[in-house]
């Protein structure tokens, strides 16, 4: 089951879990649009993304006439999506702007990411055939300016400090140590605040953090 957040007449707010697609296709056994749609009894509309591997809030529309609506809004920005990401490396700052142009589909696009560190620390790697000793993450919360694909991992990974659990842009011998030590077996990112407007006002929708937290706790 997909938890259902907030539900009125319009939209659903649910929190997707990692590893879940959010738009089927081939290959695709289980996905947002079609497990969702099951567990509802009806056709749901995707208005925005995230990766398959980020868990969190997410937007999704019972009708086409909503859908354009709340495309439209999630596109002006009116609508705010927070992230936290646990980070393999140390941020240049504790907060700041990164702008960095990203590549999509051959072309190069403006990209725009605010971030804060919120909490860091250093797990030390009891292995001795490890050249790596430890490592340094950063606990790193994250607004979107504008919304590239894997816009966040990207520019995390420009600024060495990757996700941890990115195999894909971020620092696989890292991530494999990260798993025995840790227990970090996916992508460190989770979208966990909301902020959309309803009934003439803005409504914050918050999850606590699903991220792996161990390394903090010890």
């Amino acid at each position: 089951m997909i938890p259902i957040i907030y539900e009125n007449d319009e939209i659903i707010i649910i929190n997707k879990p990692a590893g879940l697609a959010v738009q089927g296709g081939q290959g695709v056994v289980h996905s947002v649009d079609r497990d969702f749609a099951e567990q509802v009894g009806y056709k749901i509309y995707l208005v925005h993304r995230l990766d398959k591997d980020t868990a969190g809030l997410m937007v999704v529309t019972k009708n086409p006439v909503a859908a354009g609506k709340w495309t439209k809004l999630i596109g002006s920005k009116i609508v705010k999506k927070e992230y936290l990401a646990l980070c393999a490396g140390k941020m240049p700052a504790n907060k700041g702007i990164i702008h960095e142009d990203i590549v999509q589909h051959g072309d190069q696009k403006s990209a725009v990411t605010h971030y804060q560190v919120e909490q860091e620390t250093d797990v030390a790697i009891d292995n001795e055939a490890s050249e790596i000793k430890s490592v340094h993450l950063s606990l790193v919360r994250l607004v979107l300016e504008t919304g590239r694909m894997h816009q966040i991992r990207i520019h995390l990974a420009k600024n060495n400090c990757p996700i941890a659990g990115d195999d894909q842009h971020g620092n696989f011998k890292v991530n494999k140590i990260l798993k025995k030590a840790c227990g970090i077996k996916r992508l460190q990112l989770a979208a966990v605040r909301l902020t959309v407007p309803l009934d003439g006002k803005e409504r914050i929708f918050e999850i606590p953090n699903p991220l792996n937290f161990s390394a903090f706790q010890n």
